[in-house]
């Protein structure tokens, strides 16, 4: 309930002087003192207001006795009321108040409270505009007849759409009921029924424990397909069948996921292929996993996408980084763990080119980011997203270059078991760096202190760039590709003459990334014309033939603009108009491309792209 000046002040002082200050800078919550065990949501999504209104109720294990408050995140949430269940068992009203709102965090949510109550519930709604949800009209999906809604909670996101400890520190299970407009499914990153219907309300049940960042919801016109006994994919209609098709190997990759590392725990692995707009590749809610449809190229060249999503099964949601600034933990092991997954499925050549184009890219970005923001771990105190790694990527090339390292020198018969052994015993934990260090240093170089030095460990976690003792990724198939390559941007050899007939969409990328800035406008139209390469349903070489024309000066407004309008990626549509920028014969054009699209892209694309725009 709302409080007079006065009370808001002296309810501050009492929750400002609760204690010592939390570990996680980008969360208000004070975790030492009181963690979420479980969340219940009971919320009504409403199409014609973009909210979602209802109720979320916390149950909660208090850690410190003393402590007499409750500071949850939120960010644009209007807040009804608040009730804690009493000893009597009977709810009875809270007071709170609602710090003034910070830019990067949102706003605390203090809560004062007589005792300890097992459990509290906040009574609210969410803003049409808030971070983590893109409310899509009927016209944005592919069918035209329904609206479509999903949500997108990495990083801090969660605190938008329901009141948490938005921190991967703490973990929860949790439970909802979900009421949506008829003809509409609902899903979410739990237990997903097949047969439900939604009269009453959808209901869903998460029992192992995650972080908020991992809390997923998707509403819309959705149809389903099982892959396998324990996989399915969910796609709009008029999707579902390419969805399936593409995504048929998946219970392969579990099976040869769980042959390195161990059963995978959390029952099913289910996918769902969302509208064009979701601004990522993927995103590793459990047993839902979140997908873009660029990743459908139909004929499966894209699949290490999913392989990517199904590893962080383990590194990531199993074993959670406990803040931001320990990213890699989640995204270097999963990088690495694909590799492993794609190489058990496809075999060693496959996954040699990938590595190198893995390689290959992570040294091409390295010019355009920071130096500070380079190392895995930086010896800062956390900051706000910007300041970690969520935007860059290195983490994941690195990081996973860092655990071949390892396994190259310590030999898989020693790394194997040591991985699977970091998985099995901080299952559903958070986990630091240090405790990683502590971790490898146990089970690791104290057995085989050849494998690394303490200097070499340093320099892998803090130093900048890739050691120079670290082993690069040579496939002879990528190798084979340089002296094409050469001649053909020397004019020595014709395009009629590539020899491309063998070529993965691996090659082709490689070949891009080789070409881009050095290619004339008139090469890169007799690509076009020769491989119709403007035309491409493999997104991943349509944007690097996109991106390599527009530096080149090659005419591709006509594809380019469908490819804008219809994909939201942000790995693609933010650097495809940061070139188009630099271009003075393109900027006008790309901002009456944007001026049209904007309206479909996911809230952290159109964030992401305005920069740009702000920036010339």
């Amino acid at each position: 309930m709302p409080t007079s000046n006065t009370l808001r002040v002296m309810l501050s002082a009492l929750i400002c002087a609760a204690g010592a200050a939390h570990a996680d800078p980008l969360s208000y919550a004070r975790y030492d003192q009181v963690r979420t065990s479980d969340l219940h949501l009971d919320l009504k999504a409403d199409f014609s207001r973009k909210t979602l209104t209802g109720y979320a109720e916390l149950t909660l294990n208090w850690i410190d006795k003393s402590a007499r408050s409750l500071v949850l995140d939120t960010r644009d949430l209007s807040i009804a009321k608040v009730q804690v269940l009493n000893a009597a068992g009977a709810w009875a009203p809270a007071s709170y108040l609602l710090d003034k709102p910070d830019a990067e965090k949102g706003q605390a949510l203090r809560i004062a409270l007589a005792s300890q109550p097992q459990k509290v519930r906040i009574y609210y709604h969410t803003a049409p505009k808030a971070t983590a949800l893109q409310w899509m009209t009927p016209q944005q999906t592919m069918s035209g007849k329904r609206p479509f809604m999903f949500s997108q909670s990495e990083t801090i996101n969660a605190r938008s759409w329901a009141p948490v400890q938005d921190t991967p520190a703490v973990r929860f299970t949790y439970s909802a009921r979900i009421d949506a407009p008829a003809g509409l499914r609902v899903l979410m990153s739990a237990e997903n029924d097949q047969k439900a219907t939604g009269v009453g309300g959808w209901k869903f049940r998460m029992t192992q424990p995650v972080p908020a960042y991992l809390l997923a919801i998707a509403i819309g016109e959705i149809d389903v397909r099982n892959l396998g006994p324990r996989t399915a994919v969910y796609a709009e209609p008029a999707r579902i069948d390419a969805a399936a098709n593409e995504l048929v190997d998946t219970e392969k990759m579990i099976n040869a996921a769980e042959a390195l590392y161990g059963p995978y725990r959390w029952d099913r692995y289910d996918m769902i292929v969302l509208p064009p707009s979701f601004p990522i590749g993927g995103m590793e809610n459990p047993r839902l996993t979140f997908l873009t449809p660029t990743m459908i190229a139909g004929d499966r060249s894209l699949v290490d996408l999913i392989a990517h999503e199904l590893a962080h099964s383990w590194s990531g949601n199993l074993v959670t980084n406990a803040t931001w600034k320990h990213w890699w933990l989640n995204e270097g092991f999963t990088t690495y763990v694909t590799t492993r997954i794609i190489e058990s499925l496809y075999g060693a050549d496959v996954a040699e080119m990938n590595l190198q184009l893995e390689q290959e890219e992570l040294f091409a970005s390295l010019p355009t980011i920071p130096v500070a923001k380079q190392a895995l771990l930086t010896r800062d105190p956390d900051g706000n997203p910007s300041t970690t790694y969520t935007d860059e990527g290195l983490a994941y090339p690195k990081g996973a270059w860092f655990l071949r390292t390892l396994e190259q020198r310590a030999g898989r018969e020693v790394f194997d078991p040591f991985l699977r052994g970091w998985f099995d015993q901080h299952a559903f934990q958070s986990a630091t760096t240090e405790q990683f260090v502590s971790y490898l240093r146990k089970n690791l170089l104290d057995k085989h202190p050849e494998v690394l030095s303490d200097a070499e460990l340093d320099e892998w976690l803090h130093g900048t760039g890739v050691p120079a003792s670290a082993k690069r990724a040579v496939s002879t198939r990528l190798a084979a590709l340089d002296a094409q390559r050469g001649s053909w941007l020397k004019g020595e050899l014709a395009t009629k003459d590539l020899d491309t007939k063998n070529w993965n969409a691996t090659e082709w990328m490689k070949f891009l990334n080789d070409i881009d800035t050095k290619a004339s406008a008139a090469q890169m139209k007799e690509l076009d014309q020769a491989f119709g390469l403007g035309k491409s349903g493999n997104n991943e070489i349509a944007y690097r033939f996109y991106l390599a024309s527009v530096k080149a000066g090659y005419n591709v407004r006509e594809p380019l603009n469908a490819f804008l309008m219809s994909v939201g990626r942000q790995k693609f549509v933010v650097p495809l108009y940061a070139a188009l920028l630099k271009n003075p014969d393109e900027k006008a054009w790309a901002k009456a491309v944007y001026a049209k699209a904007r309206e479909r892209y996911h809230p952290a694309t159109q964030t992401s792209v305005d920069k740009k725009f702000a920036q010339k």
